[in-house]
This record gives structure tokens, sequence and C-alpha cells, in this order.
């Protein structure tokens, strides 16, 4: 009955605010026009150039079986850290390089595949779902943050925190769904480019959607947010979209406390690339409860390692 009232109750709620967001934009057409161009170009500038080749020519590999071949150096390495297999090294790898959310995409690929458990798959997420240095270094660091040092510090702390956060979830066990992945795993035999390209182009659109309608949200939210001190309300921008967040973060703190806060926010990632995490991993069913868990654990051991680098270099 409990549940039943909870559901209710988080369905209204949710109705209320749908029809506040669209009532705002018949209020304000232009204002949410522009929004949604923002999240747009955010998207096809720090996503699109990396997301969409390394979904394609991952998918391409893993119909191959060349993976298992290219990473059987890194066996006992992410054997002995993480209790995963060699080609775990594949997603992390692609992760660090490329960012948000092309790791969860190449582990679902693996999955789907028949190359890894489930089991295997929830562990890997802790350590190979991470934003990339062209965002982090290059878009953050040294763009919105004018600083390239900056930059350095949130990328060393937000991998060397996967890392660890890699080893913490080393042990976990989910539910494996048996029939389920055996029949996956016949189904990804034959190498096909035209189903190829049209699940690369509907990741990337599903990517850029999600993260235009989180710019939208967190716009809808802008007159609840003024309520607050800047400094608060860039904070929470930034748990919703990270993008949106840091560029707020500049303007708000000194470099010092940016960097600390950019490096939790970007390793938590936000809401909005927690649902694109979720749409990226349809066939693994992902315990969303735990990715979250992850993610915040992720994020805080981050930013410890970040303090202690801002101590010593910024």
């Amino acid at each position: 009955m409990q549940k039943i009232v909870k559901k209710n109750l988080y369905s209204n709620l949710l109705a209320i605010f749908v029809v506040y967001i669209l009532l705002n934009m018949i209020i304000f057409p232009k204002f949410y026009i522009q929004q949604t161009f923002a999240g747009i170009t955010a998207w096809a500038i720090n996503v699109l150039p990396s997301l969409l080749p390394f979904i394609f020519f991952s998918k391409i590999l893993s119909s191959l079986n060349l993976i298992d071949k290219i990473t059987k150096i890194f066996q006992k390495p992410f054997k002995k850290l993480f209790n995963t297999p060699a080609i775990s090294s594949y997603s992390f790898f692609s992760s660090v390089i490329s960012g948000y959310p092309v790791g969860a995409k190449i582990t679902e690929e693996l999955y789907s595949s028949g190359k890894i458990t489930r089991t295997d798959a929830c562990k890997m997420l802790s350590f190979c779902s991470t934003s990339g240095p062209m965002f982090i270094i290059g878009a953050v660091g040294a763009g919105m943050f004018n600083s390239t040092l900056a930059g350095y510090i949130m990328f060393t702390s937000h991998v060397l925190g996967a890392f660890l956060n890699g080893i913490i979830y080393r042990n976990i066990k989910v539910k494996e769904f048996d029939l389920e992945f055996k029949q996956i795993e016949k189904e990804n035999k034959k190498l096909d480019i035209s189903s190829i390209v049209l699940d690369t182009a509907l990741s990337v659109i599903s990517v850029g959607t999600i993260i235009a309608i989180f710019f939208v949200i967190v716009s809808s939210l802008s007159p609840i947010f003024s309520l607050l001190p800047n400094n608060i309300s860039a904070v929470l921008s930034g748990l919703f979209e990270i993008t949106k967040g840091c560029i707020d973060l500049s303007t708000n703190f000194s470099l010092f406390m940016a960097t600390l806060i950019g490096t939790f926010i970007i390793s938590f990632g936000g809401f909005s690339t927690l649902l694109q995490t979720q749409a990226m991993t349809t066939k693994l069913k992902l315990p969303i409860g735990l990715y979250c868990l992850q993610k915040i654990s992720h994020a805080l051991l981050s930013t410890v390692i970040a303090f202690v680098l801002c101590c010593l270099f910024l």
C-alpha cells in the first residue's frame, strides 16, 4: 500500500513539474529555444566528436572478437585490482580518453556480445564511467576556469578516483540473467554494419536529447535557484548538468574552490549523465541505486585527491 502511495505521489509531483515547464515554455518561448540550443551546442562541441566514432568502432571491434586479443596484456593487473576480466581495460581506457558516456556504452556492448557477465559490467561501471581530457582540461580547465593547471589537477584526481573506486567495488555481486545473457550472446555473432550505424546514431542522438532537456530543466529551476546565494545555485546547477554547472562555478568561486567543486561535480556526473548512462545500458538493466552510490563515492574520492593536489600545486 505504501509503495502505491509513494508511486502515485512521485507521478503527481512529476506531472506538476512537467506542466510547470510547459507553461514556462509557452510564456517565454524565445528563452527556452535559446536554452535548448545551448544544450545542443554543448553536446555537439563536448560530446559528439568523441562519442560517435568511439561507439561506432567499438561495436565493430566487439563484433569481430578482436578485443580479447588486444587486452590480454592487462589480464593480471585488472584481475588483481578490480576483479574484472582483461577486456575491462578496453572500456576503461576508452572512457578515460573519450569521456561520458562512452565507458558505459562500451561496457553494455561487451555485455551484449557475451564477453562479460552482468556482475562484471556493474563492477566496471565503478571505474569505467568517466569524463575525458577534452572536456576536463580543455573545456573546463582552460576554457571556463582559464587555468590549464586546474584542468590537469581535475583530470588527474578524476582518473585516480576512478581507480580507487574500482578497487572498492571489486567484490560486489548482482543478480545474473542467464537465459537473457545467452540469448543476447547468440544474437551478436554476425557483423552488421547497417545495424551498427543505426545504433550509433540513436545512441548519440539520445545523449544529445538528454543534455538539451537538462539545460531546459535547469533553466526552469533558475527562479528557485535565484532565491539562493549564487555559489549554492552554481553547485545545484552542476548536480543537474555538469557543463552548465562548471560555467557557473567559474564566476562564483575562487580558482581553488572551483577546482575542488568542479572535480566533485564532474566525477559525480550530474543527473544528466546518470540518465545518459541508464539510456546506454538498457540491455544490462543497470541497478540505478548501485550506480548512484558508485558515482557518489567516485566524486568523494576524487575531491580528496584534488584537495591534496591543489594544496601542492595550485
